[in-house]
């Protein structure tokens, strides 16, 4: 095994570590601080370039290239979080006993079939919220038997 290497682990990329130290750099309150001070320098400087455009032009131009590159370092990193947290979620809905394993890849559902699903587990929430054993939980497919039954129900009294 290289340095750096887990268990069952592959080895990251430069990018993937490029991507995931600037993220984690950027957010913090020193790299705040930095852009602040940056900002402040340059507008405290206005009078001794005489506001000029050449002036105007630095902070323009130093922001957009910035903004422009960041939005890549940061949608690389945003993407593997993601991705990881999805992995995460999608094993606990496996190993849950009743909940719905059609659940587990929802990130490839179209929007219309997640406002469905939704809309669904709003009307779930609300049922139990109804309830009276509010620690009582519902699987998609418990709800749907229920809602069968229901209307079985229903329909055998019409």
């Amino acid at each position: 095994m290289k340095k750096g290497d887990v268990k069952g682990r592959g080895r990251k990329g430069f990018f993937e570590r490029f991507s995931t130290g600037v993220a984690k750099a950027t957010g913090s309150s020193l790299a705040f601080a930095l852009a602040l001070g940056t900002v402040l320098i340059w507008a405290l400087a206005g009078p001794l370039f005489g506001y000029s455009e050449g002036w105007q032009l630095v902070i323009n131009t130093g922001t957009t290239i910035v903004t422009f590159l960041m939005v890549f370092v940061i949608q690389k990193a945003q993407n593997k979080e993601s991705l990881s947290v999805q992995l995460k979620l999608n094993e606990l809905i496996a190993a849950t006993q009743g909940a719905s394993n059609r659940l587990i890849d929802s990130e490839d559902l179209s929007e219309e079939e997640l406002s469905i699903l939704y809309q669904h587990y709003c009307t779930m929430a609300e049922i139990t919220k109804r309830a009276s054993d509010l620690r009582k939980s519902h699987s998609v497919e418990e709800a749907i038997k229920e809602t069968k039954e229901k209307l079985k129900v229903e329909a055998r009294k019409s």
